[in-house]
């Protein structure tokens, strides 16, 4: 089992030369080159110049590199995906999705920019039309020509436009994540949750993200590299759960439990279900540590 950990997802405004180059050396899983909220309108030409430049010199190691374009049904989203002709981002993120028909234009745009079929789509999950479609816009990842992997959750815009309010534990948007997980997981998409705004206050950071590992998301956007190292923490396996999937997995190897579908381990009923869960555990587990290597 293949796995691409995307832990730590971290926002970096393509406007800053200096922070693209400082992030060649950051610990995080992905960098999320950002065309779009992080750029002022008079800087938007600059910032594709330096961005494209930065795929172009590499340097970047492991880290997947995702390119957020501004939406296409404004007047710089086609122009930001021309610019990135000829370089190879791991990925365009569109913002502002809120239907299947804005994935499949996405992802017509980004091929006849020329962009090799690796690079593969994103989607902001970021209005309250994104949600009520969640299904459908996830559907689409069955196409091939979709190229659509993962989506990424905006709360601050989905916070601002339905005005529920953003307090400590997200009771009023737990509807809206959990919804997004299951259409994540019904087409094989990864989920990556929002970010969290207060860089000073990492107890409560800490939260959200054991909050959004444990509704089942894959890891979290965030805004400053600071945020990093609890992220990587609370979004990877730990110790315990290493060695107690190893334990699943050799019990279920075990030639008196071959064809088996439950047996007894430790006092308590395991079924092959959790030895597929021990599967990937393990796998994302080896993942991170090739990454870190």
């Amino acid at each position: 089992m293949a796995l691409r950990p995307r832990r730590s997802v971290l926002y970096m405004p393509g406007s800053n030369a200096r922070a693209l180059d400082k992030a060649r050396s950051l610990p995080a899983d992905a960098l999320i080159l950002d065309l779009e909220d992080a750029v002022a309108p008079d800087q938007k030409a600059v910032a594709r110049g330096q961005i494209a430049a930065a795929l172009g010199a590499g340097g970047y190691g492991a880290r997947e590199l995702i390119v957020r374009v501004n939406a296409l049904s404004g007047p710089w989203g086609a122009d930001d995906i021309a610019a990135l002709a000829g370089t190879r981002p791991d990925a365009i993120l569109i913002p502002k999705v809120s239907s299947p028909g804005d994935i499949m234009m996405a992802a017509k745009v980004i091929r006849d920019a020329g962009l090799p079929e690796e690079t593969r789509l994103w989607a902001m999950m970021e209005t309250p039309q994104a949600i009520l479609h969640a299904d459908s816009i996830v559907r689409t990842a069955a196409d091939p020509a979709s190229r659509l992997t993962a989506l990424v959750m905006g709360t601050n815009d989905l916070a601002r436009e339905t005005r529920a309010r953003q307090i400590p534990g997200r009771a009023p948007m737990l509807p809206w994540l959990s919804t997004c997980v299951l259409a994540a997981r019904s087409y094989g998409v990864d989920l990556i949750d929002g970010v969290y705004g207060d860089i000073n206050n990492l107890d409560g950071f800490r939260s959200e993200c054991e909050q959004g590992r444990d509704l089942g998301m894959d890891g979290k956007t965030l805004i400053h590299p600071g945020q990093i190292a609890i992220c990587n923490e609370v979004f990877s396996p730990d110790a315990a759960e290493i060695a107690a999937s190893r334990k699943i997995i050799a019990a279920f190897e075990l030639p008196e439990n071959a064809g088996k579908g439950a047996i007894s381990l430790d006092g308590r009923m395991v079924e092959r279900l959790h030895a597929e869960i021990a599967t990937r555990i393990l796998a994302l587990s080896d993942a991170i540590a090739k990454m870190s290597g």
